[in-house]
């Protein structure tokens, strides 16, 4: 009985997560209006705009309901941008750039290198901040099934831009403000030795 319960439920789960899983050859062409600033593949050219090559599919997801909505992001762009998607097409475009290898980045600083290192990999106990690495992996990878963002490989730039939105509370897509209450305990020269060396991550 116990058995057929656990099989039940992993069964739902499964059939779930395929529900939701999108069309990666759909995505494809959804996602030539995303190639001006992201880049056809995913690797944007620009700092300013972020990679979505290697990006997970739920994360995609997740960002582009909250940029239609203007519901904890808000931008003009990508208002517009996502305004016609429907969850389907946000499916297929995630799972387009999922399949995507991400490009080499680098840091922009490599002395900063040392003391981010130390806040991705150990936090700051006394100060209540975890390590980096238990939500986004220690490449940096993120985690497709809590939908984590892969930040590894990402442009300094883009990474201290968001950091910053969360501290400053013009981003509020964390789960239960997660992100806003760890980098408020952190400093701007912290939160940019962090984006630094999560630029070195392969």
């Amino acid at each position: 009985m116990k058995k057929t319960l656990l099989y039940s439920i992993a069964l739902m789960f499964s059939i779930s997560a395929a529900a939701q899983a999108g069309d990666a050859a759909a995505g494809k062409t959804k996602a030539l209006a995303c190639g001006g600033c992201h880049g056809m593949d995913g690797n944007s050219v620009v700092e300013t705009f972020p990679k979505l090559a290697g990006q997970n599919e739920k994360y995609i997801i997740n960002q582009l309901k909250a940029f239609k909505t203007s519901k904890g992001r808000s931008n003009d762009l990508m208002l517009g941008m996502s305004a016609a998607l429907s969850e389907a097409d946000m499916a297929d475009i995630g799972a387009y750039f999922q399949q995507q290898k991400i490009s080499s980045a680098a840091p922009n600083d490599a002395s900063r290198l040392a003391l981010g290192r130390e806040i991705y990999n150990g936090g700051d106990v006394a100060r209540g901040v975890p390590a980096c690495k238990a939500c986004h992996s220690p490449t940096g990878a993120g985690n497709a099934g809590t939908g984590y963002a892969r930040v590894g490989g990402q442009y300094v730039g883009y990474t201290l831009a968001q950091l910053h939105a969360f501290k400053n509370g013009s981003r509020t897509t964390d789960d239960k403000s997660l992100m806003r209450d760890i980098v408020a305990k952190l400093s701007d020269a912290e939160l940019e030795a962090v984006a630094n060396y999560i630029a070195s991550l392969k």
